[in-house]
C-alpha cells in the first residue's frame, strides 16, 4: 500500500503526523510504502522522519529543480534542471499518480495551495484521499 503524506509547510502537530502513520503500520505492515515531495519543513519533513523512524518503506518525488535523492524512485537524470514553480506542479501529479491514497496534513486557517493541487489531482484520477487539521 503506498500512501502520500503530504501537507502545509506550516502543519507542525508532529504527534498527529506519527500517530497516523503508526496506525499505518499496524494495519497494512511494514510493506507499507509512505511517498512524499520532500520539502524541509511541515508535513513532508514529518512523513519522512516517521515513515523512516517506524521502519516503513519511504519514497520521496522533490521537485525537478532540486537534486535527485537516494529516497526517489525516478531517474536521476530529471534533477538538477533550472527553478521553474511548474515542477512543483509536476510533482504533485506524481505523487497523486504513484499513490493509493493521499492524505493531506493542512492546520486549521492555512489555504495549503500546493496540498489542494495534489488532492485535486487525486480527485481526477479516483483516488483515495483525506485531508487532516
Amino acid at each position: 500500500m503506498k500512501i502520500a503524506i503530504i501537507g502545509s509547510r506550516r502543519y507542525e502537530n508532529k504527534k498527529k503526523i506519527k500517530d497516523f502513520i503508526f496506525k499505518l503500520k499496524n494495519e497494512y505492515g511494514t510493506d507499507t510504502i509512505i511517498v512524499s515531495g520532500g520539502c524541509k519543513d511541515g508535513a513532508d519533513k514529518y512523513a519522512k522522519k516517521y515513515a523512516l523512524e517506524l521502519g516503513l518503506q519511504y519514497e520521496e518525488y522533490p521537485p525537478f529543480h532540486e537534486v535527485h535523492n537516494l529516497y526517489c524512485p525516478l531517474p536521476s537524470s530529471r534533477y538538477g534542471k533550472d527553478y521553474s514553480v511548474k515542477y512543483f506542479f509536476a510533482r504533485n501529479k506524481i505523487i497523486a499518480g504513484t499513490s493509493d491514497i493521499i492524505v493531506g496534513f493542512i492546520p486549521d486557517g492555512v489555504e495549503g495551495r500546493g496540498t489542494m493541487n495534489t488532492i485535486n489531482y487525486a480527485k481526477k484520477l479516483n483516488k483515495k484521499y483525506v485531508i487532516i487539521s
